[in-house]
């Protein structure tokens, strides 16, 4: 159903009978259209409220997901939308969705849309920009998504001082996720934000400049330039590098790491027709030999362990991820390693194993680790683990008064193990450290309490994984791994840590929902017949 009101001209908004009141209970939605516009529809604690049905960050219909209490989160990759205001309120993503009127009147359901957003499928929040006699500046180290969601909630937050994000690489802060996954994006498609956009609301950005040093004393950094610059307030948010392979050889043109946007250029204008070899069978290395697959001449990918993803993932869903590439002509060399890499004219030629396998090779990609990027805080007292990881508390804190820290570079207390220390290199988690660093820094008291979410892509399918599942001693799938359809629960000590699936949406995001919301899911409810709870 779906009347409009209004001659062309006449009035600037938009009204659509939608339903009758009676057409959805609490805690159910629907997908509705007024005007040309797909509205979410929501019914809860007996009222109705309308959002944009599309998610800002990919645009998965939201209708799809999963709908607990106020919120609604996106099917694909978790990001959550408060039902009646359409803030976001989980990432990944950066913008809001839309809002819109709802009346009920004589037992109809009827949405109103203001023309001129009539096309509008994100909102962002209102932010303020700065004002030059505010004297207070914040600093942050590292052009990645934990830096610029700082920055954007403190200017959400009427914060209107000096914003400066200093990065060593050549490009604004983009979408770093896409490098392995797309590996031929162009730059300007991957920016997270435009220069303009940077420019309106006051937000500095220091490309090709890396800080090499701070002085917490002084409130000073040092930049590789040679500069230094003073802050009040600093954030922390360098990320990890890519690890390095060891073995002789490893210097050799064609050798690459994935680091940066640059990298990523060189790995695809290299491998068109020519064979690489991809060493480690982890998230980065399954992703590249994914893209490869249909563009080299020949991919060949080693990795240490019996399966890809063994660790993380278990056995299962690695055989089943082999398979896929295998389909595709990917080589596989498993429980072996790499010794050494030969060169002819100082150019990659050919890969040698353990095992005594010698692989031939115009372009190598090593997926094989990252390292915290905090080797300049020596000196600085600020605290590191064993691993290097810069250690904060729930509030994003360093041990270190105004320094503060977030996303992959530090080991921090993860609510759903009951504050584990933990380094998790989640994309959707390093926006949520730099919202709450943000608010820490103005005052605003606020834990990170947010449910691990990621996905990874395959030769166009993504696993979507929620959760912590270290230490996990048991795995419940439903579904059929072999038929590439399934959600697994990941146990230990009888209750549910971590949840994956491929092709059972919303099944990850309901059990991050129930996550986020205290509940714990027994091993029992797993091992269940009745699934129904998962499809809410």
């Amino acid at each position: 159903m779906n009347q409009e009101s209004g001659q062309p001209g006449e009035q600037e908004e938009v009204t659509g009978l939608v339903c009758d009141e009676a057409d959805l209970k609490d805690g159910q939605m629907k997908e509705v259209t007024v005007g040309d516009q797909k509205v979410l529809l929501v019914r809860t604690h007996g009222q109705y409220s309308a959002i944009g049905n599309q998610c800002t960050h990919y645009s998965a219909a939201l209708v799809k997901g999963a709908l607990s209490g106020d919120r609604v989160r996106c099917p694909f990759h978790g990001a959550c939308f408060n039902v009646k205001t359409g803030d976001i309120e989980e990432y990944p993503g950066l913008d809001s969705v839309p809002s819109y009127k709802v009346k009920v009147e004589d037992g109809k359901v009827y949405v109103t849309i203001d023309k001129k957003s009539l096309k509008l499928t994100k909102r962002v929040k209102e932010m303020c920009t700065m004002l030059p006699e505010v004297k207070h500046t914040i600093l942050l180290i590292g052009g990645g998504p934990a830096s610029l969601v700082c920055a954007e909630t403190l200017r959400q937050n009427c914060y209107q001082g000096r914003i400066i994000i200093v990065t060593k690489d050549t490009l604004l802060p983009f979408d770093k996720t896409k490098l392995s996954k797309a590996m031929d994006v162009d730059s300007s498609s991957i920016l997270l934000r435009s220069s303009d956009f940077l420019l309106q609301y006051g937000i500095e950005v220091w490309t090709q400049k890396e800080v090499v040093s701070v002085n917490p004393a002084d409130k000073t950094v040092k930049i590789s330039d040679g500069s230094s610059q003073r802050y009040d307030q600093l954030l922390i948010a360098t990320g990890c590098r890519a690890r390095p392979l060891s073995c002789p050889g490893s210097d050799l043109k064609g050798v690459n790491v994935l680091q940066c946007y640059e990298d990523a250029k060189e790995i695809i204008s290299s491998s068109p027709g020519h064979k690489a070899v991809v060493i480690g069978a982890s998230f980065i290395g399954m992703e590249v030999a994914s893209f490869l697959s249909d563009k080299a001449a020949s991919v060949a990918l080693v990795g240490t362990s019996s399966y890809p993803y063994e660790r993380t993932l278990g056995p299962e869903i690695g055989n089943m991820s082999m398979q896929m590439l295998e389909e595709q002509k990917v080589k596989f060399y498993m429980k072996d390693e790499v010794t050494e890499i030969r060169g002819e004219n100082g150019k990659v030629k050919e890969v040698v194993l353990k095992s005594g396998t010698v692989l031939e090779a115009d372009v190598v990609i090593a997926g094989i680790g990252v390292i915290p990027n905090s080797d300049f805080l020596a000196g600085s007292n600020v605290e590191v683990d064993s691993k290097k990881a810069v250690i904060v508390d729930k509030y994003m804190r360093t041990n270190i008064p105004d320094v503060f820290a977030a996303g992959d570079v530090t080991s921090f207390p993860l609510a759903i193990r009951g504050d584990q220390r933990v380094n998790i290199g989640h994309w959707q988690m390093s926006q949520a450290h730099g919202r709450i660093a943000a608010l820490n820094m103005l005052k605003k008291p606020t834990k990170i309490e947010s449910i691990p979410f990621f996905w990874t892509v395959l030769l166009g399918k993504s696993i979507r994984y929620t959760g912590y599942a270290e230490g996990y001693t048991e795995i419940i799938f439903k579904g059929k791994v072999e038929e590439r359809k399934f959600v697994a629960f990941y146990i230990k000590d009888e209750v549910v840590v971590a949840t994956a699936s491929l092709m059972f949406d919303p099944a990850v995001s309901r059990v991050a929902e129930l996550m986020a919301n205290g509940q714990t899911l027994t091993k029992a409810q797993a091992q269940a017949e009745d699934l129904s709870w998962l499809q809410m």
